[in-house]
């Protein structure tokens, strides 16, 4: 019995033992976790605090409007407009297929976009809204509404976007807006917003940054899920700057009208500040079908077409001047002292250079030409023995400080710096030494001297203004209108330097030009402006685009009209006005339009005209800004 005993009091004293053993595990692990629970609600409450409302709200960013651009009298421009689109929701529609079905009955929704919704329901939640389709006319919403107890998961919502009310007269200028593609994606969160445009073209690409804004945040409550439950708070954000041009809208669309829908482009210039008046291509372009999304149909017309309607040809095109290069090589010609304006050149017809034949347009050669003859009556041996005289690098030199062969620092992309040869350069480029007759052929601005319509505008206005060297510009600023330090950085300085070329050979230059439209037996003579006060000088040009043979010259040579288009010369003309104090001059360019008397001449006699006209001293009223139906 004893032994009994004792082994019942040494398994209770075991028992005891555990029993401590556990309940002390019990309560240092009760401990434990009331110890962590006061560390996660008392001494990191405001750190998980942060963290729920996390999960719980999202700020997503608002695109700020975009900012507009107005001409030079306020006239806008490009703006926004509302913009209605139609969107579906996956869980509400139920069957998609079948509400897109009933959709595209009542509105135009092309297959392509059916497509896109259906992909894009894919990578998306269920409760979130996809676009099927935007710029909605004011019927079609009102279809759309009227029908919506039948179109399960459809709404209207309402947004901005970027319109352009004059189309394809300022598509050149203004360029476009356009989705985000990846590669212009630069960690910015407001290019990744899915509707989101940014400038491609034009001002709008140009100055996009200054255009944007500054994007505005709403603050909202989601669920687990990611649901909108409610919107918390909303900060709009800073629209675009408003910037204003030099373009006077009115003078713009009439010089389209103008130059016609061919092939064609001019450029109105104030010679004495640079401010480019009206900056005219054609054929054009309608920007707005970028904003909206071209068609794989509309996008092959427009890259198919000879006559280049996404080329802006007032700032991209490279021509030969033709004669309107003679200003150049007569300006030349009495720096370097290789003659005098009194100096007579026989031209009989052609000028001999070795083996070969240098021909005048005037086959039977124009007699004894002093300088002022020459240019008025475009005479082409007379150039020729200048440029003979000179060399082509010291042309070359009097051509760059005419503002030719380089790029002006212009207020839009796509700039192009045409081409003024030199000795160097064909050695550079392609490796051959130069040739007199070569610099011949220059003299009179063929061979492979290229220049664009911008750069001739600058070129004359240089001549005319009593030689100082103004470049052009787009954008203007006023005091006070808000633009702070982007004014700074757009608009030039006005104090442009001298070239430092002599007002009396200047002269002499600018009065032949007068002589050109102004004297019977100018070539541009007919093409004159009558109105007193208001007369312009100019020069003609018509550059060769092909090579005529001596087997055509003896045959005869073809007219223009009996050619294929491509194989037409262009027609040029170079002028300003008025003639006694020069405010303005236009360079107009019609690509294989035949002589530049008969076509380039008239045009721009009327843009003179009309400028003129419309100058705000005189003033004129404007015409309203259009209406758009719907």
């Amino acid at each position: 019995m004893p032994m009994l005993k004792d082994r019942d009091q040494e398994r209770q004293k075991v028992f005891t033992r555990r029993a401590l053993l556990l309940g002390g595990a019990q309560l240092g692990m009760v401990g434990a976790l009331l110890g962590r629970l006061y560390y996660l609600q008392v001494v990191e409450a405001d750190r998980y605090r942060v963290l729920a409302d996390d999960n719980r709200i999202n700020i997503r960013l608002l695109p700020p409007p975009r900012g507009e651009i107005v001409d030079r009298f306020g006239m806008p421009l490009a703006i926004n407009e509302k913009n209605y689109r139609v969107v579906i929701v996956r869980e509400q529609a139920g069957n998609v297929p079948a509400t897109l079905e009933r959709l595209g009955r009542l509105i135009d929704l092309p297959e392509r976009e059916v497509r896109r919704v259906m992909r894009e329901m894919k990578r998306k939640r269920a409760f979130v809204p996809i676009t099927a389709r935007e710029n909605l006319t004011w019927e079609e919403v009102s279809r759309v509404e009227v029908n919506a107890p039948d179109l399960p998961g459809i709404a209207i919502e309402v947004g901005l976007t970027r319109f352009y009310p004059y189309s394809e007269t300022l598509a050149h200028v203004l360029g476009y807006v356009a989705a985000v593609s990846e590669s212009e994606l630069t960690g910015d969160p407001l290019l990744e917003l899915p509707d989101f445009r940014i400038g491609k073209n034009g001002v709008e690409r140009t100055y996009d940054e200054y255009l944007r804004g500054k994007a505005g945040t709403s603050q909202v409550e989601v669920n687990a899920l990611g649901r909108v439950i409610r919107e918390l708070s909303r900060e709009d954000g800073t629209p675009g700057r408003r910037i204003e041009i030099t373009l006077d809208m009115e003078l713009q669309r009439y010089a389209m009208e103008r130059i016609g829908e061919e092939s064609a482009s001019a450029v109105i210039l104030d010679v004495h500040n640079g401010d480019v008046l009206a900056l005219a291509s054609t054929p054009g372009f309608d920007p707005n079908a970028f904003n909206r999304g071209l068609t794989p149909k509309e996008w092959e017309e427009l890259i198919s077409n000879e006559r280049g309607p996404l080329t802006n040809k007032a700032i991209a095109g490279q021509y030969a001047p033709g004669s309107t290069y003679k200003m150049v090589v007569a300006l030349a010609a009495l720096d370097a002292g290789v003659t005098t304006p009194n100096q007579r050149v026989f031209c009989p017809g052609h000028m001999e250079l070795g083996d070969s034949r240098f021909h005048c347009w005037k086959r039977h050669g124009h007699g004894h030409m002093d300088m002022r003859d020459a240019m008025k009556q475009s005479c082409d041996v007379y150039f020729y023995e200048m440029a003979k005289r000179l060399g082509i690098n010291r042309i070359a030199a009097m051509s760059e400080r005419l503002g030719l062969g380089q790029t002006l620092g212009f207020d839009l992309p796509g700039e192009r710096s045409g081409l003024i040869p030199s000795r160097e350069w064909k050695q550079a480029r392609l490796g051959k030494s130069w040739h007199q007759g070569e610099t011949l052929i220059a003299g009179i601005g063929q061979g492979y001297v290229l220049t664009t319509p911008l750069q001739l505008a600058v070129m004359t206005a240089r001549l005319v203004n009593g030689g100082i060297a103004v470049k052009p510009h787009l954008i203007r600023r006023e005091a006070g209108d808000g633009l702070g330090a982007l004014g700074s950085n757009l608009v030039p300085d006005s104090g442009f330097p001298s070239m430092g070329i002599s007002a009396e050979h200047l002269r002499i230059v600018r009065e032949s030009m007068a002589a050109v439209t102004n004297e019977q037996g100018g070539t541009a003579y007919r093409a004159r402006i009558t109105e007193p006060g208001m007369e312009m000088g100019g020069k003609t040009g018509t550059a060769q685009v092909r090579r005529i043979t001596m087997a055509e010259r003896l045959a005869g040579v073809k007219k223009n009209e009996d050619l294929p288009w491509k194989f037409r010369d262009h027609a040029l003309f170079v002028g300003y006005a008025p003639v006694n104090m020069p405010r303005y001059c236009c360079a107009v360019i019609v690509e294989h339009g035949g002589g530049g008397s008969a076509v380039a001449a008239p045009i721009a006699r009327d843009l003179l005209l009309e400028t003129q006209r419309r100058d705000p001293a005189r003033g004129r009223p404007l015409a309203a800004l259009p209406r758009r139906e719907g």
